[in-house]
């Protein structure tokens, strides 16, 4: 119908009557919004009486197919003076709170401490801003473990992370012949050794890694040979490394460690030793997840030649021990026993060997002589996390490099 937004009130009427059994369709909601509004706007909708508007609100109805209520709506936008058309459509979002920026800076402390886990990544960016007052964190100080993973999984996350290289476990079946009983106590060890490969016949460098059951405090060594000339020296050096007194030594039945002198210089330190029994792999637990959480993930799985012992040693005193004891969250187990009677291990608090070291009932009683509190503290806070790390890295990379400038020379 030509013109059909101009008839008058009696053709409206008219119309209505003819056409009760004809129904109508627009092409869009577009051409119908604006002819209504034309519609409205040639019988002055605004000035006619009540009965007036009710057939003019039917002939509406009629030509486009609006329901009663649409049509409602429309004539009320054109009443409170409001063009009647389209409203642009927009989409509802949330306030967004995490930034690029702090995508950027979690794959910073990623990439600086090798991609924690999410609790022990949260403690870090914690440290970061209440402890060392970065305030660049104070956004990601307090992000949760589901946006923390969202986060990685981000476009700009991926950009400034492009490669991950994901832990493996290794695979060693362990037991125990007596347990350590610490009883909360530091200074009771594991001990375990980490070789680097074999290639070509050549044997590789031999890592040696000492764990404190309790407090997670951690030392590492390098060694070329496990014979006892190489051996000895190194052992006797991170027994003397750990702050607390040692009474406890545990390993597994590796020949490297039960022998006559390894147990001479025990006996000579005081320190009870213990070995590990078949069929209880998992009671040394600890140290075969920081072989792979802390050695694996640091040298990786590729042949080192016994001949970079020496350097490795020196690069795991001057910058690995200090991140890893000052600087580096580690997971508090916490036993639960549910209402069957079976026990699980939880992890509620993340924090740094120094921190679960300091907290601990009577610390300067296990501490060893000429070694104080302050002195701890001191070192803790000498750097961030985030330059320990970074300190670190540097210095990994360039042992890294050293050895294949070696090669090629």
């Amino acid at each position: 119908m030509q013109a059909a937004e101009k008839l008058s009130l009696e053709q409206i009427q008219a119309f209505l009557e003819a056409a009760s059994e004809v129904e109508f369709k627009a092409r869009s909601r577009q051409e119908v919004y604006g002819w209504v509004n034309r519609t409205l706007r040639e019988v002055q909708f605004e000035e006619l009486k009540k009965n007036q508007r009710g057939l003019v609100r039917r002939y509406i109805e009629k030509m486009t197919g609006l329901s009663r209520a649409q049509t409602t709506r429309l004539v009320g936008m054109y009443i409170s003076g409001e063009e009647v058309k389209l409203k642009a459509y927009r989409r509802h979002q949330f306030a967004r709170k995490y930034t690029r920026e702090d995508a950027e800076l979690l794959a910073l402390i990623d990439g600086l401490h090798g991609r924690l886990s999410g609790p022990a990544t949260q403690k870090l960016l914690y440290r970061a801003y209440h402890e060392f007052g970065e305030k660049k964190f104070y956004r990601l100080a307090e992000v949760s473990g589901a946006q923390l993973y969202r986060l990685r999984k981000s476009r700009h996350y991926r950009e400034c992370r492009m490669a991950f290289e994901s832990t493996r476990p290794t695979q060693v079946s362990i037991g125990e012949r007596r347990r350590p009983e610490p009883n909360g106590r530091p200074g009771y060890i594991r001990i375990d050794t980490v070789h680097q490969g074999d290639l070509d016949g050549a044997k590789g460098v031999y890592h040696i890694n000492a764990v404190d059951e309790v407090t997670q405090w951690q030392v590492v060594g390098a060694v070329a040979q496990i014979s006892e000339a190489h051996l000895l020296p190194v052992l006797e050096a991170i027994l003397a490394q750990f702050p607390f007194k040692i009474r406890g030594f545990h390993s597994d039945n590796g020949s490297e460690y039960i022998n006559h002198r390894v147990a001479k210089l025990l006996n000579k330190l005081l320190i009870e030793q213990t070995k590990s029994r078949p069929g209880r792999c998992n009671d040394n637990g600890l140290i075969e997840s920081k072989n792979g959480a802390v050695i694996r993930k640091h040298m990786g799985y590729v042949h080192i030649a016994a001949s970079h012992a020496a350097a490795i040693h020196a690069f795991y005193q001057e910058h690995f021990i200090g991140y890893l004891n000052f600087h580096r969250p580690c997971g508090v187990p916490e036993q639960v026993v549910n209402a069957k009677g079976k026990a699980r291990r939880v992890y509620r608090w993340y924090a740094t060997p120094w921190e679960i070291l300091r907290q601990l009932p009577g610390l300067t009683g296990h501490l060893k002589e000429g070694v104080t509190i302050q002195q701890l503290e001191i070192q803790a806070r000498a750097q961030t996390d985030s330059q320990a790390a970074e300190s670190m890295q540097k210095a990994k990379e360039k042992l890294l490099q050293s050895f294949q400038d070696r090669r090629v020379a």
